[in-house]
């Protein structure tokens, strides 16, 4: 036999009539252990010794409970546990009465309730001595148990002085704080099972600027011995991101663990989310854009508050750019949008402004990967469009709360029917553990989907072939030759343009494919930040054109009056590699993925469906689910 001796059968025969089986098993295999050492081996597994994330898990990293104030006031009475037990698969009774569960799990979640005011309406509700000591809180805690239009004006009164800052308790106390923050570390301990299920402590910092949405979600790497040393930062004690900041660096000096922080709805921020200055009004620094890409990795680009990839007025060229647009006005509607305001909330535009700044200062303040989460109030993180639940309490399923009025003031109204059912995170981790996916979202391996399941990779470097997405292990190749998405290329070698590896698969119960895109944005001569959308894969074989771009769309199956549609046509995957052939060496750029399905029933048809209701001409009824990866850095 080639490679071994030819009478190595002579030898086991021997040993079988001399010393029996087990001698005969011992002499053969002290005869290949020789043998082996003696040829150069290679594994026949491809599966083996991979270090490099195998993986993706699907989570939500901003949930709210009853244990949040606006959640409370607005009808949530479910609680840690129930909101632990439907991640996880389990059944509940949601708030509005109707039983809930989730297609298939989630594989983490990060509770976020507001950290002012974080347990104080439960308390009203509970009769809690802390809230008995002044008059209102024995009147609220009367209403709110006798029900109906009592409760409802009992509730309606406490948002109305929390949001006025007149509340008749300090919103930070630590006295009632620290309790509360302990049971919230608890639960998380008690759920989070390593390997299975993740559950991160956490809370949502709420910064609010005149109405305009800065709010941040900050995220525990560690357990209760680290977390419970100190109390979550609260907008009383500053609504600045750069004080959040500076808590976070003490939390970890003091404990040794390690935080990060995710903002959210910048299109609801009026320009400020991703502003040329900071909030107290000075120029962006070298050491302010520091602290941001130390602090915050990633960005929630999608949510049941609308989509925040990108916007018409920004990208003209861009057919599905106005997806899920809430562009009306800052969170409380007090301040009415201008055309000026939108280049500082997109996640797009935010990432072409860091390429201007890091060529300004030699870092880019605006450097995020990308995620979705639901930013759900009723402790139901249920964003699948046949099982969407809404963003709060008032608005469950109901044949009404199409028309409810869910944002509202001076400048206009958000209805019902606007609400987006959006969205998860995807993480790339080597485990479903705390660690294991901090890990990951830090370094940016993520991506964004506005609810369905699906399975993207995103690699970028310099020699990327069309066999590489042949191999039908893109991760195998993509890790070997080059950066997964969030990573960074430099080193241009000389002649060369940056190639790209992107496969995505469709989820199970959703639909099919119908396009990958790839977004570029790069820095002009003239130190512009430029944007540009390239088709590079596309389904049912129609054809990209010369410039870039797939100009037949996929088609239509919806019929929108019975809630269905057939997966008769798009791809149910799709892969490529793409070389960049407008490549400038000299300039910077980022690039990132934009998978979309083909369209589907959006939440409203199947509202409509099964409540026999008529929507209002102007609610859309058809959707086009999509994902958004983290982008890829080149930096010349």
């Amino acid at each position: 036999m080639k490679g071994v001796s030819a009478n190595w059968y002579c030898i086991v025969l021997s040993a079988i009539l001399i010393g029996g089986v087990t001698s005969a098993y011992a002499t053969t295999s002290a005869m290949f252990d020789k043998e082996n050492t003696r040829l150069e081996k290679k594994e026949f597994s491809p599966y083996v010794n991979r270090a490099y994330p195998t993986q993706v898990f699907f989570g939500d990293t901003h949930l709210h409970t009853s244990l949040s104030m606006d959640a409370g006031t607005f009808g949530n009475r479910l609680g840690l546990d129930e909101a632990y037990r439907f991640v996880r698969g389990g059944e509940v009774v949601a708030s509005g009465g109707f039983k809930a569960r989730l297609a298939e799990p989630l594989d983490f979640v990060v509770i976020a309730d507001h950290s002012d005011g974080m347990g104080f309406f439960d308390m009203f509700a509970k009769g809690d001595p802390a809230m008995m000591n002044k008059e209102e809180g024995k009147r609220w805690h009367k209403a709110i148990n006798e029900g109906g239009q009592a409760a409802v004006d009992a509730a309606l009164e406490i948002i109305t002085l929390f949001s006025q800052g007149k509340f008749p308790w300090k919103t930070n106390d630590p006295k009632i704080m620290k309790p509360v923050w302990q049971n919230v570390i608890d639960a998380a301990e008690q759920y989070n099972e390593p390997g299975r299920f993740t559950a991160f402590i956490g809370y949502e910092w709420t910064s609010l600027v005149k109405g305009n949405n800065l709010h941040r979600v900050v995220v525990y790497r560690d357990g209760s011995a680290q977390a419970r040393q100190t109390l979550p930062f609260t907008l009383a004690d500053s609504a600045d991101p750069e004080k959040l900041w500076d808590a976070m660096q003490s939390y970890e000096d003091r404990t040794g663990g390690d935080l990060l922080a995710i903002p959210h709805n910048g299109n609801l921020s009026n320009g400020l989310m991703f502003d040329v200055e900071t909030l107290s009004g000075k120029p962006l620094d070298r050491n302010y854009a520091e602290l941001r890409q130390k602090w915050e990795p990633l960005y929630e680009t999608t949510q049941i508050k609308g989509d925040g990839e990108a916007h018409p007025f920004l990208s003209p060229d861009d057919e599905f750019a106005d997806y899920e647009t809430w562009d009306l006005g800052n969170l409380d509607m007090s301040q009415a949008k201008t055309e000026e305001m939108l280049v500082g909330e997109y996640i797009r535009s935010g990432l072409k402004r860091g390429l201007e700044f890091d060529q300004q200062l030699g870092v880019n303040p605006y450097k995020y990967g990308q995620i979705g989460s639901t930013d759900s109030h009723t402790s139901l993180p249920a964003v699948e469009e046949n099982n969407f639940f809404g963003k709060h309490s008032g608005v469950e399923p109901s044949p009404e709360r199409a028309m409810h009025v869910t944002l509202g003031g001076e400048y206009g109204k958000i209805m019902g029917y606007q609400m987006a059912a959006s969205g998860y995170a995807g993480v790339w981790a080597t485990s479903n553990t705390r660690q294991a996916i901090f890990d990951a979202m830090a370094r940016r391996e993520t991506y964004a989907t506005t609810g369905p399941r699906l399975v993207v990779r995103f690699f970028g470097g310099w020699d990327f072939t069309e066999q590489d997405a042949l191999s039908r292990m893109p991760a195998h190749v993509g890790y070997q030759k080059g950066v997964p998405m969030g990573g960074d290329l430099s080193m241009t070698p000389d002649g060369k343009s940056p190639t790209f590896l992107v496969a995505a698969l469709k989820d199970s119960m959703s639909g099919n494919l119908d396009r990958i895109q790839i977004i570029k944005g790069w820095l002009g001569s003239d130190g512009k930040a430029q944007e540009r959308v390239y088709d590079v894969a596309v389904s049912d074989g129609r054809e990209i054109g010369e410039d870039g771009r797939c100009r037949t769309p996929v088609g239509n199956t919806v019929n929108v009056a019975e809630a269905t549609w057939t997966n008769t046509i798009g791809d149910p995957e799709l892969i490529t590699v793409w070389t960049d052939p407008d490549f400038d060496p000299a300039q910077r750029a980022f690039y990132y993925a934009r998978v979309l399905e083909i369209p589907t029933p959006r939440w409203t048809a199947y509202e409509a469906k099964r409540f026999e209701i008529t929507m209002p001409p102007e609610a859309e009824m058809i959707t086009q689910e999509r994902a958004y990866t983290s982008p890829i850095w080149y930096t010349p």
